[in-house]
């Protein structure tokens, strides 16, 4: 059975890319997104790794984020009063930062350009699988049909819930995100982020090229809280919280009390996708956050949602039956993405540690840094290229990954 046509449900980040791989596979492809437009002026900015920039060169939009970020071509651990340089690959592109909403842009725009098709106000409410394919029913009444499906639709992914009722859902970290451009005394170097163990809570900044930092802001909060209840709190009683939490740090305190309510942006809740057990079934299969979400520590979210996206496609492209196509994808993306995503929890655990932990981290990251084999680690996971052209090869595959 020749595959054809796919819909793919949500058009964040893994939505508009592989609709974009598909159709450089010759698999027609169209969005559907719960929200009623393009996901512009959403969010914070994020870390994009040398491999999610490789990954978006194979469907021609990797020089178009490059224009959009901002390149960290040095990358510092700060604990109190001692900072230490963090390994980065020498061979490969340095670290970009992004906003997310102009990475929306680039991903929607090039989408577009591509010929993917989108429609807005599509909220999933469930599907009904046929011989020869797959209907998605939407909440205002009308439904779409394909040969298959791809869930793109996040961490809270209805898709995921619909393969398997019984599957997992994200683990909250303890911690809310917030995020902010704003005016700051103290001298960050060019092109060099900051990632900071303040007194009592994790941080990190950056320099931008207009002489204002960006910071970002990983708040230990035992209350969950969705990016719309964050969004409820008015935006003056979060910076009283975060002046007092980063109040004694440096450059922590002159950020928080620099930083002005319009230009605080809530994130809520940060998250964790523990292992999904089960990726796909029947005509439906996961992808991006949906399937694996791992901790903002990794800077991979966005990167390894990308390269899903267009191993998921090259696998459509080369196995006419979608069993064989996702199994295929499967075998070759789940152990690269676990590996990585355990690499993350145990980074984040970090950032909510006890404040003897906290006094005890300059002595003891150099030698867990060394211990680890940071070096080593992220260079074999920020080297990782895919092979459009070559026929799918799933040994091969593992043993590049």
């Amino acid at each position: 059975m020749s595959i054809r046509t796919a819909l793919v449900i949500g058009g964040g980040i893994a939505g508009p890319v592989t609709a974009t791989a598909l159709h450089k596979a010759g698999i027609e492809a169209r969005v559907y997104e719960a929200y009623p437009g393009p996901a512009y002026n959403i969010g914070s900015a994020l870390g994009f790794a040398p491999n999610g920039l490789a990954a978006l060169d194979i469907v021609g939009l990797g020089d178009a984020l490059r224009k959009a970020a901002l390149p960290m071509t040095n990358t510092v651990m700060s604990l109190g009063h001692k900072q230490i340089a963090a390994p980065a690959p020498a061979t490969l592109e340095p670290l970009h930062v992004v906003d997310r909403s102009a990475l929306h842009e680039v991903l929607h725009d090039g989408a577009v350009a591509a010929g993917v098709p989108f429609e807005y106000g599509k909220k999933l409410v469930g599907v009904d699988e046929h011989g020869d394919g797959v209907t998605a029913r939407f909440a205002d009444g009308s439904s779409a049909t394909a040969d298959l499906l791809i869930g793109a639709d996040g961490i809270k992914s209805k898709v995921r819930a619909l393969i398997d009722p019984k599957a997992p859902t994200a683990e909250y970290l303890g911690m809310l995100g917030f995020g902010a451009y704003t005016e700051c005394s103290f001298e960050v170097p060019p092109q060099t982020m900051v990632f900071a163990y303040g007194k009592n809570a994790y941080y990190l900044y950056w320099s931008l090229p207009d002489g204002r930092v960006g910071w970002g802001v990983n708040l230990p909060h035992k209350q969950y809280m969705s990016l719309t209840e964050a969004q409820r709190v008015p935006a003056e009683q979060w910076l009283r919280i975060l002046r007092e939490t980063y109040g004694d740090d440096v450059p922590g305190g002159e950020l928080a009390r620099n930083t002005t309510p319009e230009e605080l942006v809530s994130v809520g809740a940060l998250h964790i996708m523990p292992p999904v057990p089960t990726w796909y079934r029947g005509r439906l299969v996961l992808v991006g956050d949906s399937v694996h979400a791992p901790s903002n520590s990794t800077g991979q979210g966005a990167s390894l949602a990308i390269e899903s996206g267009i191993q998921l496609a090259r696998c459509l492209r080369d196995f006419d039956d979608p069993a064989t196509a996702f199994a295929a994808y499967e075998r070759i993306r789940r152990p690269r993405v676990e590996k990585i995503a355990a690499r993350g929890a145990k980074i984040s655990h970090s950032k909510t540690m006890g404040p003897v932990m906290r006094r005890m981290m300059p002595v003891l990251m150099p030698a867990m840094a060394k211990l680890m084999k940071m070096e080593e680690t992220m260079t074999r996971e920020q080297s990782y290229t895919i092979d459009w052209d070559a026929p799918v090869d799933v040994r091969a595959e593992l043993a590049r990954s």
